[in-house]
């Protein structure tokens, strides 16, 4: 009896590098179902993902481009299709599917588009945030299927996209690797932070949205408390040499200490005792499910997804964006202050994970959304 001939899925992104949109492509690749589904990415720029990928066996394509809506790619991503004789394509993120809309239509080829977030924001110049609202009210137009990672981000866009059809599917942790069980190398060690200090960590991009300035801020503040505590701040972005100045001028450079992006994930968060994200906006932080997984005891603001995910005082702590570095400040002074209390949000915040949040139960849902859009074109 022949093999069933699989179903080749292409799983777009925007960059190589390593963010919340990348970590969940490489947890579906990594847990699709293979005996029915071949997956097959295109990255619009090179990076330790890709890597990554090529590690697990993935066919990857890469074709350069930094610009949404950039019709000088649309020729090289149809070449793929048709090389790959690609069934579905699953666009993670607004650049991406700009980039990859008009050669699916042009190959009637169906087009998933999960939202990681919206494009468009309250901070924006009124220009700014009408256009962003428009490319995104025509890229879902053209989407077989929507996926909102949070019931909050779908509202959110309904808000200004009235007609705005999608699905809710939360985005998903594999548990096998951000494991506190497991054993992780010692990272303390590693950047000089003494076993017995508390330790904050911060992993997310360095750009105004993450507000890695206003965390430098308020630690700062804290450690007019408490002086031992450390802070550990890994990622790259634009606002990376300023913080790194900032850390300079307030003179806590014995305290906090800087790691570019890095691929030890687990290690980097089973050596801190608290995490914080002290985002503007977010569709459903990965990075934040992470760290719940490996029990940490976490700090973030309450928007969009995050607020779905984060109960406050009971799973972690919630705090304001209106008045975000005093904020701040008041948090880590209280959790850094209290292990029993950073223990019980940590044990909570593993159990939140293991029921709402596994990359087990996501993968099964997106699966079936490909079932059924190639039920419905054939």
């Amino acid at each position: 009896m022949a093999a069933l001939k699989k179903i080749k899925v292409l799983e777009c992104i925007r960059q190589g590098q390593i963010g919340g949109g990348e970590t969940h492509l490489l947890s579906l690749v990594k847990n699709i179902d293979k005996t029915i589904f071949e997956p097959v990415v295109l990255s619009f720029t090179d990076g330790p993902m890709i890597e990554q990928l090529k590690e697990m066996g993935i066919k990857t394509f890469i074709i350069n481009s930094l610009k949404p809506f950039d019709f000088r790619v649309w020729k090289k991503v149809s070449a793929v299709l048709i090389r790959e004789n690609i069934k579905i394509i699953h666009c993670h993120g607004t650049r991406a599917t700009s980039n990859v809309f008009r050669p699916a239509s042009k190959l009637s080829i169906p087009l998933v588009y999960t939202i990681h977030g919206w494009s468009f924001h309250n901070d924006q110049k009124p220009l700014i945030k009408k256009i962003r609202i428009w490319g995104e009210q025509f890229l879902t137009s053209k989407s077989s299927v929507n996926i909102a990672v949070s019931k909050s981000n779908m509202l959110s866009g309904k808000k200004v996209i009235p007609a705005l059809k999608a699905i809710v599917i939360n985005n998903g942790i594999d548990q096998e690797k951000f494991n506190p069980a497991l054993e992780f190398k010692d990272i303390r060690t590693e950047v000089g932070v003494d076993k017995n200090a508390v330790l904050i960590i911060f992993i997310a991009r360095f750009t105004s949205h993450k507000q890695p300035l206003s965390l430098i801020n308020a630690f700062a503040k804290s450690l007019k408390y408490k002086p031992s505590l450390q802070l550990l701040m890994v990622g790259e972005g634009d606002d990376k040499s300023e913080a790194l100045e900032m850390a300079k001028k307030l003179g806590i450079n014995n305290n906090i200490h800087f790691l570019p992006f890095r691929q030890d994930v687990p290690d980097l968060l089973a050596a801190a005792d608290i995490f914080v994200l002290p985002s503007l906006w977010e569709g459903l932080p990965i990075g934040l499910l992470e760290a719940m997984s490996m029990g940490k005891a976490v700090i973030a603001t309450r928007v969009d997804g995050t607020s779905e995910i984060i109960q406050d005082k009971q799973n972690g702590l919630l705090i304001e964006t209106q008045n975000l570095v005093d904020d701040l400040t008041n948090a880590i002074s209280i959790l850094s202050g209290d292990e029993n209390m950073r223990k019980q949000l940590g044990k909570n915040a593993i159990e939140t994970v293991r029921k709402n949040f596994n990359a087990a139960s996501m993968t099964r849902k997106i699966e079936k959304v490909y079932t059924d859009i190639l039920e419905v074109n054939n």
